[in-house]
C-alpha cells in the first residue's frame, strides 16, 4: 500500500472480529517493523510481549475494557535501566523510543491489512504485575491487533484535521 494511503486511512479500530486471528506471517512483519525502528543511540530498549492465549487476553481484559475483542494484543514496554539520558538529566529516551517502535508497528499493521488500536486506558504498574514483567520494565501501551468486525468504522471525527497552518510554525 502507498505510505500516504496507510497514514490517511489507518484508524483506531474499536470493534474487532473475535473469530478472525492475525496471520502469523503478518504478525512477524509487524514485529519486525518494531525491531528495526530507530532508538536513541540504538539502545533498543523496547520489549514487546505478544498476548494471544485465552489466559493472557483475560489478564488484558482485567486491566482494561478496551481490548474490543482483538485476537492479539501487543504490550509495548521498555527497560528503564537501558535508556539514553539527555543533556540536563531531566529526560531519557524510554518513552519516546517505545513510542517510535509502537508507531512503526501500527503503521506496519495497517500496511499488512491488520487493524489496530493504541490503548492507554489501564494502570501500567498493575498490568506489569499481572503479567509478571521484570521490575526494570515500564509498560508504555497495549496495542490491540486483529481484523475489524463487519460494520466497524472509524469514529465520526476521524477525518477531521486542523489546517497545517494551525499546527505548524516556521521560525
Amino acid at each position: 500500500m502507498e505510505f500516504t494511503e496507510v497514514v490517511r486511512n489507518r484508524y483506531s479500530c474499536k470493534n474487532f472480529d473475535a473469530g478472525k486471528a492475525v496471520d502469523a506471517a503478518k504478525l512477524t512483519e509487524i514485529l519486525e517493523a518494531g525491531r528495526v525502528a530507530p532508538t536513541a543511540k540504538n539502545f533498543q530498549e523496547q520489549k514487546i510481549y505478544v498476548i494471544q492465549s485465552a489466559e493472557g487476553l483475560a489478564k488484558i481484559d482485567k486491566a482494561t475494557p478496551c481490548r474490543y475483542n482483538a485476537s492479539t494484543c501487543l504490550v509495548v514496554a521498555f527497560d528503564r535501566t537501558n535508556v539514553f539520558t539527555y543533556p540536563g538529566g531531566r529526560r531519557d529516551s524510554g518513552v519516546e523510543d517505545a513510542t517510535i517502535v509502537a508507531t512503526h508497528m501500527i503503521l506496519a499493521a495497517a500496511n499488512a491489512g491488520v487493524d489496530s488500536c493504541w490503548v492507554n486506558f489501564f494502570d501500567p504498574e498493575q498490568l506489569a504485575k499481572e503479567l509478571g514483567l521484570p521490575e526494570n520494565e515500564e509498560i508504555l501501551m497495549i496495542m490491540d491487533l486483529g481484523h475489524a468486525a463487519p460494520g466497524a468504522v472509524p469514529l465520526p471525527n476521524h477525518g477531521s484535521r486542523k489546517p497545517l497552518a494551525d499546527t505548524v510554525a516556521y521560525l
